[in-house]
């Protein structure tokens, strides 16, 4: 899927033939910046797709908007003067922009349908058809880590009133959804909506899944309805194997997907029937299994499948659509204490914007006093923010890195999918402007007004999950509190610089001033870590973390970018591209975050070897990552940028959670006993397991016939005779893979090396063809050996173990940072003190 065309042998279809076949493509692609919206199309304005103040979800986040005192106490800070009324209007706006509002996005999923080749397919993932592979209401949560809304159930059969799909209905004891309200919320009239079919509300129907929504499809017209048959749609893949197959509906997706999750102190007694009491909007997707949602045909021989193996559950690859040719699977953040992580943007995080970045909205333009106003200055076009993704890349501002949430979903796709190939990326990704988004995007401007009542919503909810609330949460901790005073002088040493807001005065007056982010970046950092060993440091870091209010108000990061030299973990989530400049949210960064330098050299390992060399890490923006907080750090097992470190627990209960913190944090503390196929060596000289993402089984590229390209029945002959290893069954089979072979060898191929992939992609026709009809794994590995050191030479992330690093306090830091490991006794105590986070 979305390298698919990138990898190992697809490019032998991109480069050769396909060079004309993408051009005919193309051909048809308007001008970017020229394209309108659906909404703009059907003459609708920004304010005539407002935000509901339905309080549906008022139980959700501990019911705080129950609570309307609560709710005005915790925004005053922020907003002065808000009544207690306005403030739970605001915020409950603000939930339902996150849970239910989808912008628009219904038109991308529809077209990732066919780019994705029939892989993706979410009308399928949302239904219950005894055809499909295992998921339903059922067991919906245990296979797919996606959550039931309440008041739905499973179908008895197909619906008449959804053109025969087996999709949830609505429990009639509940009463309607009040978002399907089409006379209240109209929907976007355009194609066939409203005329062959219903228009619907903009909220769309209600799929019985927290964050997916359902949407007329307004290319059902009349010839789409007499071809639609929903039996062969679930049975047939000669049938939903067709590129020009028109669905009834469109699947929109919402925030909430892939953030609302179990509340960890107050978790449902059967996670497949959660209430929406037991349900939190900010702790992120944890259960989420990508392979499982974006593919219903489970086929470990497709390579697609192998591709979102490499994805671990709660965690997904930030540019699956406007790909970088990064295989780059990333837990989905929590949200916690915003007003904390707001607080320390504003200490140090000045960072300059220019060009179109200076056209992202600031809170300034929503309110004209308060603290709110602080974080950007016009005058300097300085921003003082947080560095919302795990590279620090959305540096624009709070807003502004949430309105490119909704765009990296799909709102308005019209204008973002004409700056890449979609799923694919490409040789050459442009910029979106959010000037063209202002001017042309009905969606794009309606979310610009919803989204600071969004902020206000976690500012007002987003609250630390204790595990001291939890009804057995007592107990637990009685267990380990002897250790715990121990275990705040351990952190205050070792963890507090890099997971505390809450810092000495002289972090704030003396390092990481207005200038330091940017080309002296390094500088800047390198006297901060000198600083942090001192004992001046630890003593008044200590005198800190021992304060009864340590924790209240405490965002547990500071937000910083840390050098990947020092973090040492897997170098393609901060060679991420798509922030740096000219590339597709370059919008959406900084003018600092673009001129940060390079941190030098990283250490990298052969993928089959295991042999260690040198990579330059190119500078502009890349080679750093943020520290994580570590707000409920005992909930959000496993560790990892990629949830690659512990053991994955399914249930989200209380006792899980703790089993899977205590095997993460273990292994996080003690990295000789992390999980491995194969033992690597680290900057320290000292050598630990590691794991390398590798095919389960042998694997095909596949494409079937349905979604080719025209141009393909024009060329079928000379295709079956130049490539008979890909071609002659009518689609696409190109392999095979061996099994064992690393996923991201194939996956991270640097279209930009443009002269040597087209020598690869020749070596690659030439060893196809040298194999024999049905050969063996070994034959296959045998060609496949000579074309590694290739690989790896047009690689754009030549890093392959993805559990390695972060080894502070442990013995596998290196002898040049003169801080030797934790004892065993300070390590448990250590571990103690983070439970009650």
């Amino acid at each position: 899927m979305r390298k698919l065309l990138l990898a190992l042998l697809v490019v032998v279809v991109v480069v050769i033939a396909g060079l004309v076949i993408w051009n005919l493509i193309e051909s048809d692609k308007p001008k970017a910046g020229t394209v309108k919206d659906e909404a703009l199309l059907a003459g609708r304005t920004p304010e005539s797709l407002a935000g509901s103040d339905e309080d549906y979800y008022a139980d959700m986040d501990y019911g705080i908007t129950k609570n309307p005192e609560a709710v005005r106490l915790a925004l005053d800070p922020y907003v002065k003067g808000i009544s207690a009324q306005d403030a739970v209007k605001a915020v409950v706006r603000g939930r339902n922009n996150w849970v239910v509002w989808t912008a628009g996005n219904d038109r991308l999923w529809d077209l990732l349908s066919v780019s994705s080749v029939g892989n993706l397919d979410l009308l399928k993932t949302i239904s219950s058809h005894p055809s499909l592979p295992k998921p339903s209401r059922a067991n919906r949560w245990s296979y797919l880590g996606l959550v039931n809304e309440p008041c739905y159930r499973k179908p008895a059969g197909p619906r008449a009133d959804r053109f025969g799909l087996w999709l949830d209905e609505r429990d009639p004891s509940c009463g309607p959804d009040p978002f399907e309200n089409e006379q209240k919320y109209p929907g976007v009239k355009i194609g066939a909506r409203g005329k062959n079919i219903p228009v619907g509300s903009y909220y769309g129907y209600g799929t019985g899944i927290v964050g997916l929504r359902l949407f007329p499809n307004p290319a059902f017209d009349e010839k789409a309805q007499q071809a639609w048959d929903p039996i062969r749609y679930y049975t047939d893949a000669s049938y939903y194997n067709d590129k020009n197959l028109v669905r009834p509906y469109r699947v929109g997706m919402s925030c909430g997907l892939c953030h609302v999750g179990p509340n960890p102190t107050n978790p449902p007694a059967d996670p497949e029937n959660p209430a929406w009491a037991n349900l939190n909007s900010n702790p992120g997707a944890q259960y989420f299994w990508i392979e499982r949602i974006f593919m219903f045909d489970q086929d470990q021989k497709n390579f697609i499948w192998q591709l979102f193996h490499t994805s671990r559950p709660g965690a997904l690859d930030t540019s699956l659509v406007s790909s970088d040719q990064i295989n780059n699977p990333r837990t989905m953040n929590a949200i916690y204490n915003l007003g904390a992580r707001l607080e320390i943007g504003r200490k140090w995080g000045a960072e300059k914007l220019a060009g179109g970045s200076l056209n992202n909205k600031q809170f300034n333009d929503y309110v004209k006093t308060g603290p709110l106003t602080q974080l950007y200055d016009p005058a300097t076009q300085t921003v003082r923010t947080t560095h919302v993704l795990k590279d620090g890349s959305d540096s624009v501002g709070a807003l502004g890195a949430l309105n490119r949430v909704y765009v990296n979903i799909g709102l308005f796709s019209e204008e973002w999918l004409l700056h890449f190939i979609p799923l694919l990326g490409g040789k050459d990704v442009t910029p979106i402007k959010i000037a063209d988004a202002e001017r042309n995007s009905v969606y794009w401007n309606a979310n610009t007004l919803q989204t600071p009542d969004l902020a206000l919503f976690f500012l007002a909810s987003a609250k630390p999950d204790y595990l001291q609330n939890a009804a057995d949460g007592p107990a637990y901790l009685a267990a380990d509190a002897g250790k715990v005073v121990r275990g705040k002088q351990v952190f205050a040493a070792r963890c507090a610089r890099c997971h505390s807001s809450k810092l000495p005065a002289k972090a704030f007056t003396d390092h990481f001033k207005p200038g330091c982010i940017g080309p002296d970046y390094l500088k800047c950092w390198d006297a901060y870590w000198k600083w942090t060993k001192t004992p001046e440091f630890v003593s008044e870091m200590t005198q800190i973390v021992n304060a009864p209010d340590f924790l209240t108000d405490n965002y547990l990061s500071n937000e910083a970018r840390v050098p990947l030299t020092l973090l040492q973990t897997n170098a393609c989530s901060p060679l991420a591209t798509n922030a740096i400049r000219g590339n597709i949210w370059d919008n959406f960064s900084s003018e600092s975050y673009k001129n940060l330098p390079s941190v030098g050299k990283v250490l990298i390992h052969h993928p089959y070897n295991g042999q260690t060399s040198w990579y330059d890490m190119p500078g502009g923006g890349r080679g750093f990552t943020r520290p994580a907080s570590l707000i409920s750090l005992w909930s959000t097992a496993p560790y990892l940028q990629n949830n690659s470190v512990g053991v994955f627990k399914w249930s989200g209960s209380v006792s899980d959670r703790l089993a899977a913190f205590e095997d993460g944090i273990t292994k996080m503390l003690w990295p000789e006993r992390r999980e491995g196929n194969g033992n690597f060596a680290t900057v320290s000289g000292k050598v630990h397991p590691g794991v390398i993402d590798v095919t389960t089984e042998r694997c095909y590229l596949q494409v079937a016939p349905g979604y080719l390209p025209k141009a393909f029945d024009r060329l079928s002959g000379p295709l079956d005779q130049w490539f008979p290893n890909v071609f002659g069954s009518g689609g696409i089979q190109i392999g095979p893979i061996p099994k064992g072979t690393p996923v991201n060898l194939i996956t991270n191929i640097d279209l930009k090396k443009e002269s040597e992939v087209i020598r690869l992609v020749l070596r690659i026709k030439h060893d196809l063809d040298a194999l024999p009809a049905n050969p063996t794994d070994e034959q296959a590995r045998k060609q496949f050996a000579p074309l590694v050191p290739r690989l790896i030479q047009v690689s754009k992330c030549p890093d392959y173990v993805v559990n390695r690093g972060h080894y502070f306090g442990t013995d596998f830091m290196p002898a040049s940072e003169n801080e030797p490991g934790l004892s065993d006794d300070d390590k448990h105590a250590l571990i103690a003190f983070l439970k009650t986070f």
